[in-house]
C-alpha cells in the first residue's frame, strides 16, 4: 500500500473513531484544543498560506465531531490560535501547546485531541514531517505516547 493511501486510511480511522465518542467531546477544553491543534497542523511549516487556511477553517465546519460547537465559535478560536503562530511561531507553539495541554485531564478527550491533528494533517493526502512532529510534540504535552499514533 502506497504512503498516500495508508495517510488517508489512518485519517479515515481516526475520523470515524472520533465520531464513535461525539457525545462525549463536548467541554471547552476539548474544543479550544481542538481548535489549537487544527492551527498548530495547519503552521507546522511556519507559514500559512490563504488557501490553507481556507482548507482547514472548511475542514474544521465539516467535521462532524465539532458540530457540538458553534462553527462561527470555532472559526474564531481557530484564528487567534493562527494569528499568535504566525505572529512569532516559537512563542506562539509555546501558548498553543499550553491550551492542548488543558485537554489531558480527560484522556478520551486528550486522545481525540490528537486524532483530530492526524486528520487535519492526512486531510490533502500528505501527512508531512512538519504536521508529525508538531502533533509528536502535542502528544507531550498531553503526556500520551507519540507511538500510540503511529508518531
Amino acid at each position: 500500500m502506497a504512503l498516500w493511501d495508508r495517510v488517508k486510511e489512518s485519517a479515515s480511522t481516526m475520523q470515524t473513531q472520533l465520531v464513535a465518542k461525539k457525545n462525549d467531546l463536548k467541554s471547552g477544553a476539548f474544543r479550544d484544543a481542538s481548535m489549537a491543534m487544527c492551527a498548530l497542523v495547519a503552521a507546522a511549516d511556519g507559514t500559512v498560506d490563504p488557501s490553507e487556511r481556507q482548507r482547514v477553517t472548511q475542514l474544521i465546519s465539516a467535521n462532524e465531531v465539532l458540530q457540538n460547537f458553534s462553527a462561527d465559535d470555532l472559526r474564531r478560536r481557530f484564528e487567534e490560535y493562527l494569528d499568535k503562530l504566525t505572529a512569532d511561531f516559537d512563542f506562539g507553539k509555546v501558548s498553543v501547546l499550553q491550551e492542548i495541554a488543558k485537554a489531558k485531564k480527560k484522556p478520551a478527550e486528550a486522545r481525540a485531541v490528537i486524532q483530530i491533528g492526524i486528520v487535519i494533517g492526512g486531510a490533502d493526502g500528505d501527512f508531512d514531517k512538519d504536521e508529525q512532529a508538531v502533533v509528536r510534540e502535542a502528544c507531550f504535552a498531553l503526556d500520551l505516547p507519540p507511538h500510540e499514533f503511529d508518531l
